[in-house]
C-alpha cells in the first residue's frame, strides 16, 4: 500500500482513537493469526515450486493462487471473519481468485490501523491481484469455451440426440437459440453421425452468424448392468383421460415405412412400421381398423402427414404386435391407383425386461454377461434362486469388498455387498421404494466406497480420440480418479496430434472430489482446461445430502484455478422432455450464474429449453458474479425511494 492508499484509509478512519476506537488487543491478534495463514500459504507454494514449474506456461499464475488458496482453506476461517466485520474490513469470503491480494489488502489495513509502519513491497514474484484474477479466469474460458456470447457471459452447452446428423434445421435452431457448445456423446453412434452433427454445425454458422465450439466426451469405464433377455415384441398406447375417465386428447401413433423407418418428427405414444405403398395412399381423415392382441376392434384416425409418414389417432387403449393387420376402413380409387386396403404391422422392438428388487432381496451381479434373470420363488412363496444380473466390467471384482455399499440404476436401488467371489458379488438391496424397484440392462452401478483400479481411457476412447483431435475443440474426461489418469489423456493427445484441444474433467467420482486439486493441476499442463460438475453420478456416488456442499467446494476450487466450470445434470430437464419447467428447475437453472457455463440435455423440447435458459441467465447476470452479490438498483425499492440515486 503506497502513501496515497495509507492516505486515503487514514481519511476515512483517522489517525486518532477518538474517531474510530480498534481494540489495538484485537487488531494486533489478527495481525498476528493472519500473518501465520499467510507464512503457510508462502510455504505452499516454495514447497510445490515444481509442481508449478510443470504446468503450461499461461497456467502459472493460477496454479500459484490455487496453491495459496489451499493453503488459506485449510484453516477453519470462520472466527476470523467474526472478528474482522466489525472493523469493516474483508471477511476473506471472497478470496478465490486473488488468495494473496486479498489476505495482503487486510493485513495492510491492520497494520495501519495498530500505527505500524507499512511493509514494502515483497521481493518475491507478485500474486495476482483483483483483477488479475477476473482477467485470467475470463481468459481461460475463453481459450477454452470460445468467445463470450453478446450479452451474456455464461455460455450454454448441449448435448445432442442422433437426429442431429439428419435433422439441420435442429442444429440451426440451437445455435440461434443461444446455444455456445454442442456436446456430443462419444459413447453413441459413431464417425458418420458424429461427421453429420459436426457439419450441420459449420452449416448453421454460416446461416446464422454466430460460432460454437465443439465437445467430444469420451464415456470411459462406465460401470452397467448386463443384457436381460427380451420380453415380447408388443406396442401398447393409451389416451389421456380426466379424473371422470373422458378422453382429454388421444393417442398419437405414428405410421413410418417398414423398408426405410423414419423416427416420429415430435414425440408419439407408439410407431408403427407399415407398408410403404400401403401407407402412400393413406390420405387425411380416413379410418383404419386393427383388431389388437386381445381381440379388441380398434380404429385410427388419419390426421396428418409429415414426409414420408403419417400421424394417426386413437381414442382407445390397444396392444399391438408384428403381423397385426391394419384395414382401411374407406379405401377409395385415387390418382395412386387401385387402392391397396390391408397391410400388416411389421418389426417393433421387443419390450424390455426387468428384475423387481425389493429391499431385503439378495441380487448377484456375475462375471458372465448372458441374460439376468428374476428371483424365482416357490408355490409357498420361498426363494428357489435369487436375481441375477451380469456386470459389464467384470474387473471390479477384484477391487470390492463386503461391507461397501452399492447403487444401481442413478441410485434408485442401494445395497450392500455380503459376499465376493472370482465368478459373483452377493448384494442385499437396503433401499427400494415400497413396492419394488425394477432394474434392466444397461443401468449405472455405483460403488462409492471401493478404491476401484479401472484405467479412465478405455480401448473405445482410445480409438475415439484420433476424430476427436480432427474434429473437436475440446475432449470431456469421463470417471477421472487420479492425476495420472489425466496425465495418460495428455500422452494420448499428443499421439494423434491432440496436444491443442482443452480438456474437460468431469467430476463424477467420489475419487475424483477428493482428489480434486491434483486433476486441476495434472489439467493445467496443457493450454486450456475446465471442470464439469456431473451432478448426477456425483450425488449418487458422495450422497444427495452431500451435494450441494460439495458443489459448492468445486466452484471454489475451480475458481482459485481461474479454471471455467460446466455446471451439469438434469438442467432444465422437465422442459427438455416434457415442455414444462418446475418452479425448482428454474431456481436452479439461476444458480448456474456462478459457473462458466450451463449444460442442456437432449429432449423434444430442446430448442425451448435453450432460449429459456438464454433469458434466465441474461436476467441472472446483473444479480450474481461467481460467489459475489451484484447490487443492481432493485425494482422493487423504486416503489418507496423513485428517485435516480447513484454512488459516488
Amino acid at each position: 500500500m503506497g502513501r496515497a492508499d495509507h492516505a486515503a484509509v487514514t481519511a476515512v478512519m483517522g489517525t486518532d482513537t477518538q474517531r474510530f476506537p480498534p481494540d489495538h488487543a484485537q487488531v494486533e491478534a489478527l495481525i498476528r493469526d493472519l500473518g501465520a495463514i499467510r507464512a503457510d500459504m508462502v510455504t505452499a507454494e516454495t514447497r510445490l515450486a515444481p509442481t508449478i514449474a510443470a504446468v503450461h506456461r499461461s497456467q502459472q499464475e493460477s496454479a500459484r493462487n490455487l496453491l495459496h488458496y489451499l493453503a488459506l482453506r485449510g484453516h477453519d476461517l470462520r472466527r476470523l471473519q467474526e472478528r474482522l466485520a466489525p472493523l469493516g474490513l474483508s471477511s476473506l469470503g471472497r478470496t478465490e481468485s486473488h488468495a494473496m491480494a486479498t489476505l495482503d489488502a487486510v493485513m495492510q489495513v491492520l497494520q495501519i490501523l495498530a500505527g505500524h509502519p507499512v511493509p514494502g513491497p515483497s521481493v518475491s514474484a507478485p500474486p495476482v491481484d483483483f483483477a488479475g484474477g477476473r482477467t485470467l479466469l475470463e481468459h481461460h474460458t475463453q481459450a477454452l469455451l470460445g468467445a463470450r456470447p453478446h450479452g451474456r457471459g455464461v455460455r450454454i452447452m448441449v448435448t445432442m440426440p442422433g437426429t442431429a446428423a439428419t435433422d439441420y434445421p435442429l442444429v440451426r435452431d440451437l445455435l440461434a437459440g443461444g446455444m455456445d457448445v454442442m456436446r456430443i456423446n462419444c459413447a453413441h453412434d459413431g464417425p458418420e453421425v458424429w461427421a453429420g452433427m459436426i457439419a450441420h454445425l459449420r452449416a448453421a454458422e454460416r446461416e446464422v452468424g454466430r460460432q460454437a465450439r465443439v465437445l467430444m466426451d469420451i464415456p470411459g469405464p462406465k460401470l452397467r448392468t448386463g443384457p436381460m433377455a427380451p420380453g415380447p415384441a408388443v406396442l401398447k398406447w393409451r389416451p389421456r383421460r380426466d379424473e371422470f375417465g373422458r378422453v382429454v386428447s388421444p393417442a398419437r401413433i405414428w405410421l413410418t415405412p417398414d423398408t426405410a423407418m423414419c423416427p416420429p418428427p415430435a414425440p408419439a405414444d407408439a410407431c408403427l412400421p407399415v407398408g410403404r405403398e400401403w401407407l402412400a395412399q393413406l390420405r387425411q381423415g380416413e379410418e383404419i381398423g386393427l383388431t389388437d392382441t386381445r381381440g379388441a376392434r380398434r380404429s385410427l384416425r388419419v390426421v396428418a402427414a409429415s414426409g414420408a409418414g403419417w400421424w394417426t389417432e386413437c381414442e382407445r387403449t390397444a396392444y399391438v404386435a408384428p403381423g397385426i393387420g391394419l384395414h382401411r376402413a374407406h379405401a377409395q380409387r385415387g390418382s395412386a391407383g387401385v387402392p391397396i386396403e390391408e397391410t400388416v404391422i411389421g418389426q417393433v422392438s421387443p419390450k424390455a425386461q426387468a428384475i423387481l428388487l425389493h429391499k431385503g432381496d439378495t441380487l448377484i451381479l456375475t462375471r458372465d454377461l448372458r441374460p439376468g434373470q428374476p428371483t424365482v420363488h416357490d408355490a409357498d412363496g420361498r426363494v428357489v434362486s435369487p436375481a441375477t444380473i451380469g456386470c459389464t466390467l467384470p474387473e471390479i471384482f477384484a477391487d470390492v469388498q463386503p461391507g461397501r455399499r452399492i447403487w444401481l440404476d442413478d441410485g434408485k436401488i442401494g445395497g450392500i455387498i455380503q459376499a465376493v467371489n472370482h465368478d459373483e458379488i452377493r448384494v442385499t438391496i437396503t433401499q427400494a421404494r415400497p413396492g419394488g424397484e425394477r432394474l434392466g440392462a444397461d443401468k449405472g452401478i455405483n460403488l462409492p466406497d471401493s478404491a476401484l483400479t479401472l484405467p479412465a481411457l478405455t480401448p473405445q476412447d482410445i480409438a475415439s480420440l484420433p476424430f476427436v483431435a480432427t474434429h473437436a475443440d475440446m475432449v470431456g474426461y469421463s470417471f477421472v480418479r487420479r492425476a495420472d489418469d489425466v496425465a495418460a489423456l495428455h500422452d494420448q493427445l499428443a499421439r494423434t496430434g491432440g496436444q491443442h484441444l482443452g480438456i474437460v474433467l468431469k467430476i463424477e467420482t467420489r475419487s475424483a472430489v477428493e482428489r480434486l486439486p491434483e486433476l486441476l493441476l495434472a489439467a493445467m499442463h496443457g493450454p486450456a482446461a475446465g471442470v464439469m460438475i456431473a451432478r448426477g453420478d456425483l450425488a449418487v456416488e458422495c450422497g444427495y445430502e452431500r451435494l450441494a456442499e460439495l458443489q459448492e467446494e468445486i466452484l471454489c476450487i475451480a475458481e482459485a484455478a481461474h479454471m471455467p466450470v460446466i455446471w451439469a445434470t438434469q438442467v432444465l430437464e422437465s422442459l427438455a422432455q416434457v415442455g414444462l419447467p418446475s418452479r425448482a428447475e428454474i431456481s436452479d437453472a439461476s444458480m448456474g450464474e456462478r459457473a462458466e457455463c450451463v449444460m442442456l440435455n437432449k429432449g423434444p423440447y430442446i430448442v425451448e429449453a435453450v432460449r429459456v435458459l438464454d433469458d434466465i441467465l441474461r436476467r441472472m447476470q446483473d444479480h450474481q458474479s461467481k460467489k459475489s452479490a451484484l447490487l443492481r438498483r432493485l425494482h422493487l425499492a423504486r416503489n418507496f425511494w423513485p428517485g435516480e440515486r447513484k454512488c459516488p
